[in-house]
């Protein structure tokens, strides 16, 4: 029967220590959280400026509120692009150097939006290996050909474009990879790009608002141009502190996607208090070099502490961002450690497959700009207990 059958699967997934579990927070997104009445210091959200809770975005929602209303009615193509969505993108689109910039609901949906809207049959993925769930569904959902890449090859990846026969071709990558911290080597991947004449489409969820001059993202990091056949994704969710993406690109690449992608065309657009609170957090992440220089002083204490834990099974992996993966390996023993860390107060995330490879499970640690030294000390402190 096929309910048995799921719970066959389930109770497979249990007995192989990848069952997930959802826990509830009885507070604001924080490194202070609650659960099940019991306080403990997070490691586990992705706010890495500490935004999500902040007075100014919490002002900016409410005063949105009382102008806009709660929700946008309708689609951005039917009667639901408010004005604060129009200044939103205005803004969105001179923060990051490009000449449009699009809303999204969610960075998943921003992803399966362009890829099936600039590729589709007869046409070429080429995809790091190690690129997140969105943006292989998005290549499975636009039916081109896909060629995965070595993590990070520049080489392997000139090798496939050179033997494509492809009509268009596309380069799809994260710029900072969500399990693993590294970048993606985006000066290589744009000169290959305008050699083969193939887009560079790159997913900056964990960069934009982090990394760059004044935040800007991973493209001002290497200082790169807003090159025409650029497609930049940002998140909004996390170093923004809101909720929702945008893309950014050429007028001509922001009018097609308006005409062509199925996830802006066929949902309600965003809600309007959301873009007041994010035009506010564009001017506190501009303004927060303090908050990114605090930050990179707790990456480096963190990389200074684990590199002195007297463990040689557990591997820091070389991430130079706020995604700071412990390598555990075992499924089983990823979870023990991280139980026993919660059991001492501290919340950090064991990530098992299918999210990272088999063999490779870690403890995910994400760091933020509202995290203290001393926080940071005290999970130090607990691993090299455990260790």
């Amino acid at each position: 029967m096929i309910w048995e059958e799921l719970q066959g699967e389930l109770d497979a997934l249990q007995h192989a220590g990848l069952k997930r579990r959802r826990r509830t927070l009885e507070g604001p997104c924080g490194p202070q959280a609650t659960v099940d009445g019991r306080d403990l210091i997070s490691f586990c959200s992705n706010d890495y400026l500490g935004l999500a809770n902040d007075p100014a975005l919490v002002e900016a929602a409410c005063a949105g509120a009382r102008a806009w209303g709660v929700g946008s009615g309708a689609s951005h193509l039917v009667s639901g692009h408010l004005a604060p969505h129009a200044a939103l993108e205005e803004k969105l689109a001179a923060f990051t150097g490009f000449p449009r910039a699009l809303l999204f609901s969610t960075g998943y949906m921003a992803n399966l939006a362009i890829v099936p809207a600039l590729v589709g049959r007869h046409d070429a993925v080429f995809a790091d290996r190690l690129n997140h769930a969105s943006l292989i569904d998005a290549v499975q959902l636009s039916r081109a050909e896909n060629q995965r890449y070595p993590h990070g090859d520049l080489s392997a990846l000139e090798h496939l474009l050179t033997a494509s026969r492809a009509r268009r071709k596309l380069i799809l990558t994260d710029a900072v990879f969500s399990m693993d911290g590294d970048l993606a080597p985006l000066p290589g991947l744009l000169a290959l790009a305008e050699r083969f004449d193939a887009w560079l489409v790159v997913d900056d969820a964990h960069g934009f608002g982090v990394l760059g001059r004044q935040g800007r993202g991973s493209l001002a990091h290497f200082n790169l141009p807003a090159a025409r056949r650029l497609i930049y994704m940002g998140t909004l969710g996390k170093a923004a502190g809101a909720a929702g993406a945008f893309v950014a690109a050429a007028t001509t690449v922001i009018e097609w996607l308006e005409q062509r992608s199925r996830t802006y065309i066929f949902t309600t657009a965003g809600s309007p208090l959301v873009a007041c609170a994010l035009d506010a957090s564009l001017d506190l992440i501009a303004a927060g070099d303090a908050r990114r220089d605090h930050l990179w002083q707790l990456i480096a204490q963190w990389r200074d502490g684990v590199a002195r834990l007297a463990n040689a099974r557990w591997r820091l992996l070389p991430s130079p961002t706020a995604i700071q993966p412990l390598v555990i390996g075992d499924n089983h023993e990823t979870l023990r450690i991280a139980g026993a860390l919660y059991e001492r107060g501290l919340w950090v995330p064991a990530i098992r497959p299918p999210t990272v490879p088999v063999g490779s499970a870690r403890l995910r640690v994400s760091l933020t700009a509202a995290h203290s030294a001393e926080q940071v000390g005290q999970l130090l402190d607990a691993l090299r207990e455990l260790a």
